[in-house]
C-alpha cells in the first residue's frame, strides 16, 4: 500500500501544477472572505472548471489516503503546501477599495474578530507544536488598531487603511476583512475580521571585527499584547570576556491611541545607548501627529573623508507636531508641520567653524508645508513572496524652511521636495527629488546644499511555466555643492545606494546608480519556505567632478538566492555570489555573503516631520 501511494505522489509531480496544487475556496465561506486555502501558481490559467474540479478531486483523494499513516503522511506534507493566498493571479494589482464601493455609506454593525494560529491544525508535529506553545493575540489587541468602530460609516477606504496597518505589524502574517450586509437592516453592514498571526519568538547573533561577538532573544508578542522585547548579550569570543548587555522595548499602540512607545538602553563594549520615544503618525487624511524622543548614544562613527571610526558621544531631543485637513474638490490633504530639535555632542574629534559640521553643537527649528494623497493597492510577490503586500499610489509635494542656532554660525535651512508614484500597464512607478541648503543670513551665500533624485520601477509578473519573474530598476542621482570638510560632507555607495558586490573604498560629492534586478519566485516550497532567485547587474559614478560622466566607474554583477517563510518572523535569507570591476578592471569585491534582511516598508507618500535633505 505505501509503494502504491508513493507512486501517486511521484505521478502528480509529474503532471503540471503538481507540485504546488491548490483546492478551491471552501463553498462554505463567508461571502467576500478570501479563505487561505491551498493555491498554486497556474490555478488562475485552468480555464475549464470540470478539468479544475476533476484535479480537486484528485489532490482531496491524496491527501485522504496519505493522512492514514505516519510516512505517507510526511511525505505529503513535505510536498503539499499551504501558501498565504496569490491575490495577483495573472500578475496585475487590486484595488481593494473599489470592490467595497457598493457598501459605501452604510452603517457599521457588529465588528467580529476571529484569530488563527501560526499554522493550520493539520500540519506537521513541528507545526503543531509550535502552534501550542504559541499564545495568540489577544482580541482586544486587534481592536486597538482599528481606524473605525461600531457606528461609523463605512469608507471603504478606511478598511483597506486598516488592514494595511494591521497586516504592518510583525505579529500578524495575514488579514482579511469580510463585509456581510446586515439581514434585518438593509443599511448596516457587519465585519468579519479574520487574521492569522506569525511566530514572533526568534533568536539573533553577528560575528563583528575586534572579536566582538552578540547573540539576542527576543519576542515581538510578548503574551499576545502585540508588544515586543528583545535581550541582545556581548562577548568576545577570544576570551569570552563580558561586553554589556542591551534591552529594547516597544508597545506599537499605546492603550489603543495609536501612541508608539519605545525604549532601548543598554551598552555594548565601548558603546552605550538610552533612547526613549513616544510617537503618533498620520493615519487618516485628516488627522495629526505627534512626537518627542531623546536619545544618549555614545558609538564609533565612520569618518569618511579619513576612511576611519571614532568615538563619538551625542545628546538629542526631538520634538515635533502636525495636522493635516482632506480637501474634497482636491482629492487630497494639506498639512502643516513644526519640529524643534537640540543637539549636543560631549565626545567628539576636532571640530571647527567649517569642518566636522554634523558634530556641531545646535538648535534648529523646521516648519513643512504640503499636500498629499495616498491610496492603498494589494499584490504579491514585490517584496515578500507570497503574503499580501499594501502599496501606496499617490504623491507628496511639500516646502521646508527653518533656523539653525549653531556653535559657531546661525543659518537660515530652505529646502523643497516632491514625490509620486502609481501604476501603470508596465508595472508600478515612482519618482522624487529633494533640493535643500543652508543660507547665511549674513551675506545669502548658499552652504551645504544637496538635491537628490531617485527613480524606481518594478514590472508586473511574467510567467515561465510555473516560476513567475519580476524585473526591478532603481536610478539614483545625488549632488552636493558648497559643501565643507569632515564628517558627512561627502558620501559614498552605501547599502541603500550602491553596488552590491562592490568594497572599495570611493567617495565624492557627486554620485550616480543604477540598479537592475531580476527575481525569478520559484513555485517549490521545501518545508512551508519560499525560494527566490536572482541576478543583478549594478552600474555606478563617484566622485567630486561635477560633470559626473568624468568620475570614478564602478559595476557589479552577481546571484542569488532568498528564503522565507511568510509565518515566520524570521528575517529573509539571502545568499550572493557577486564580482566587481572599476575602470582599470577588478576591484575590492565582496564576493559571497549570506546576510537577513528586515522585513522592508513599502513606499510611503504621507507626511513627517520636517527633514533636512540628506546626504549619505
Amino acid at each position: 500500500m505505501f509503494r502504491f501511494r508513493t507512486f501517486i505522489l511521484i505521478l502528480i509531480l509529474c503532471l503540471p501544477g503538481g507540485v504546488a496544487a491548490a483546492r478551491a475556496a471552501s463553498p462554505s465561506a463567508r461571502p467576500g472572505m478570501q479563505t487561505p486555502n491551498r493555491f498554486t501558481p497556474d490555478s488562475a490559467r485552468i480555464r475549464n472548471p470540470k478539468a479544475r474540479n476533476r484535479n480537486n478531486r484528485l489532490y482531496d483523494s491524496i491527501e485522504s489516503k496519505t493522512s492514514r499513516r505516519t510516512v505517507p503522511r510526511m511525505l505529503y506534507n513535505l510536498v503539499f503546501v499551504k501558501p498565504v493566498l496569490d491575490t495577483t493571479s495573472n500578475g496585475q494589482f487590486r484595488d481593494e477599495s473599489s470592490l467595497l464601493e457598493p457598501f459605501a455609506g452604510k452603517t457599521i454593525g457588529q465588528i467580529a474578530i476571529e484569530r488563527q494560529q501560526v499554522f493550520d491544525p493539520g500540519g506537521t508535529w513541528l507545526e503543531r507544536a509550535a502552534n501550542n506553545t504559541h499564545m495568540l493575540t489577544r482580541d482586544r489587541v486587534i481592536r486597538r488598531d482599528l481606524l473605525f468602530k461600531s457606528g461609523d460609516e463605512f469608507d471603504p477606504q478606511l478598511i483597506v487603511r486598516t488592514k494595511q496597518l494591521i497586516r504592518s505589524r510583525d505579529y500578524i502574517s495575514e488579514i482579511d476583512i469580510a463585509v456581510q450586509p446586515d439581514s434585518v437592516d438593509s443599511t448596516r453592514v457587519n465585519l468579519v475580521i479574520t487574521t492569522r498571526d506569525s511566530w514572533t519568538i526568534s533568536a539573533d547573533g553577528s560575528i563583528r571585527s575586534e572579536g566582538r561577538t552578540m547573540v539576542a532573544l527576543s519576542d515581538a508578542n510578548i503574551f499576545g499584547s502585540g508588544n515586543s522585547l528583545k535581550f541582545l548579550t556581548n562577548f568576545d569570543r577570544r576570551d569570552f570576556s563580558y561586553g554589556g548587555n542591551m534591552v529594547e522595548y516597544k508597545i506599537p499602540n499605546v492603550l489603543g491611541s495609536f501612541y508608539t512607545a519605545e525604549f532601548n538602553a543598554g551598552r555594548d563594549f565601548y558603546s552605550s545607548l538610552l533612547d526613549i520615544g513616544l510617537r503618533k503618525e498620520f493615519l487618516k487624511p485628516t488627522d495629526y501627529e505627534i512626537g518627542l524622543t531623546y536619545n544618549n548614544i555614545k558609538d564609533k562613527r565612520y569618518m569618511i573623508e579619513q576612511d576611519t571610526s571614532l568615538l563619538v558621544k551625542v545628546r538629542n531631543l526631538d520634538a515635533w507636531a502636525g495636522y493635516s485637513r482632506y480637501l474634497r474638490p482636491i482629492k487630497s490633504s494639506a498639512y502643516l508641520t513644526g519640529r524643534y530639535n537640540y543637539s549636543r555632542t560631549t565626545l567628539r574629534p576636532e571640530v571647527g567653524p567649517r569642518y566636522n559640521p554634523a558634530l556641531h553643537d545646535q538648535d534648529a527649528l523646521l516648519l513643512g508645508l504640503g499636500l498629499y494623497r495616498e491610496k492603498f493597492y494589494t499584490a504579491n510577490m514585490i517584496y515578500g513572496f507570497g503574503r499580501r503586500e499594501y502599496l501606496a499610489a499617490g504623491y507628496k509635494a511639500e516646502a521646508v524652511t527653518g533656523y539653525t542656532w549653531g556653535e559657531f554660525s546661525d543659518a537660515v535651512y530652505l529646502g523643497l521636495s516632491y514625490e509620486a508614484g502609481g501604476f501603470c500597464p508596465i508595472g508600478y512607478i515612482m519618482g522624487g527629488a529633494t533640493l535643500g541648503s543652508y543660507i547665511d543670513p549674513a551675506d545669502g551665500m548658499w552652504q551645504r546644499s544637496a538635491v537628490d533624485v531617485d527613480l524606481r520601477w518594478f514590472s508586473n509578473l511574467f510567467l515561465l511555466q510555473r516560476s513567475r519573474i519580476r524585473q526591478f530598476i532603481s536610478f539614483n542621482y545625488t549632488q552636493g555643492w558648497n559643501r565643507w570638510s569632515g564628517s558627512d560632507e561627502s558620501i559614498r555607495f552605501t547599502d541603500t545606494n550602491g553596488l552590491q558586490a562592490l568594497n572599495e573604498y570611493a567617495i565624492g560629492t557627486n554620485r550616480m546608480i543604477l540598479n537592475s534586478e531580476t527575481v525569478l519566485f520559484s513555485p517549490y516550497q521545501p518545508w512551508g519556505f519560499r525560494l527566490a532567485f536572482f541576478g543583478f547587474a549594478d552600474f555606478g559614478l563617484l566622485g567630486y567632478d561635477s560633470n559626473i560622466f568624468k568620475n570614478e566607474f564602478f559595476t557589479s554583477f552577481g546571484v542569488g538566492v532568498r528564503l522565507r517563510n511568510e509565518r515566520l518572523i524570521f528575517n529573509t535569507i539571502q545568499i550572493r555570489l557577486g564580482i566587481a570591476f572599476g575602470k582599470s578592471g577588478l576591484v575590492d569585491c565582496d564576493y559571497f555573503r549570506i546576510s537577513n534582511s528586515t522585513r522592508l516598508e513599502q513606499y510611503r507618500y504621507r507626511p513627517t516631520r520636517p527633514e533636512i535633505v540628506d546626504f549619505k
